[in-house]
């Protein structure tokens, strides 16, 4: 009797093993934020799906740049500029990924007075992702397709100054702070269809070109849209012209 039930509980043993090995892992693979930038650095593509990214993505590569910058007394002298910046050539795609700590295309270092900035030549595609850190883009330039539909900004996020020359795609993305796009330019249309702006957004001196979709946007309290040019046009009179 006693040799039967081990028997048993044996083989319940073994079939919950090779159950569980045949179940795939829910868990997302873990990749490090140096790992990336190593692979930009040597010009190579970002392509990730389903990962965790682990790290600050700084992807001005302020830290390296930094020891070969004169003093900021000597740029402040001979008149030059404070601004560092970094072209990324490698095309970029992120689709259900998750950023732990802080994605950074723009840095003001406070101790040095420079101020470092990313600009993208190819494209840009954070989809499905979501932010749990600071997200900034202040200043960037995106030449290629820029595609942040259905991402989530937990914290501080950024497009103030940031220039699109394609279609922007902010379609079903949430931002659960304030959002900044302050002096953005979209030269080729923007989508912020079904978006969903938790605290306020702020789109002063906006300027958009082509088509603006704001089908279903939902903003929780204040939308600053002082000067903000669409089309020629302020917000509340492109809005009336448009029904």
């Amino acid at each position: 009797m006693k040799k039967t039930i081990l028997n048993n509980a044996f083989q319940w043993t073994s079939l919950i093993f090779i159950l569980l090995i045949g179940v795939p892992s829910l868990a997302q693979q873990t990749v490090k934020a140096d790992a990336i930038i190593s692979a930009i650095k040597k010009g190579k593509d970002i392509t990730y799906k389903d990962v965790t990214i682990t790290g600050v993505l700084d992807l001005t590569f302020m830290n390296e740049k930094l020891p070969d910058l004169p003093k900021k007394r000597k740029w402040w002298k001979n008149g030059g500029s404070n601004t560092v910046k970094e072209s990324i050539d490698s095309k970029i795609s992120f689709v259900n990924c998750t950023f732990k700590n802080d994605v950074l295309a723009y840095i003001h270092d406070e101790d040095s007075g420079y101020t470092f900035i990313a600009n993208f030549e190819e494209d840009v595609i954070f989809k499905n992702c979501r932010f749990k850190g600071d997200a900034m883009f202040k200043y960037s330039g995106f030449e290629g397709t820029a595609d942040f539909s259905h991402a989530t900004f937990e914290k501080s996020t950024t497009f103030k100054y940031a220039d699109f020359d394609t279609k922007a795609n902010f379609a079903n993305t949430v931002f659960e702070e304030d959002a900044i796009f302050k002096y953005t330019e979209f030269k080729n249309g923007v989508s912020f269809n079904d978006a969903r702006f938790k605290e306020n957004l702020n789109i002063k001196y906006t300027q958009v070109n082509g088509d603006f979709d704001i089908k279903g946007m939902k903003v929780a309290r204040d939308i600053d849209s002082k000067y903000t040019d669409i089309n020629g046009k302020g917000l509340s009179n492109y809005l009336i012209n448009k029904n």
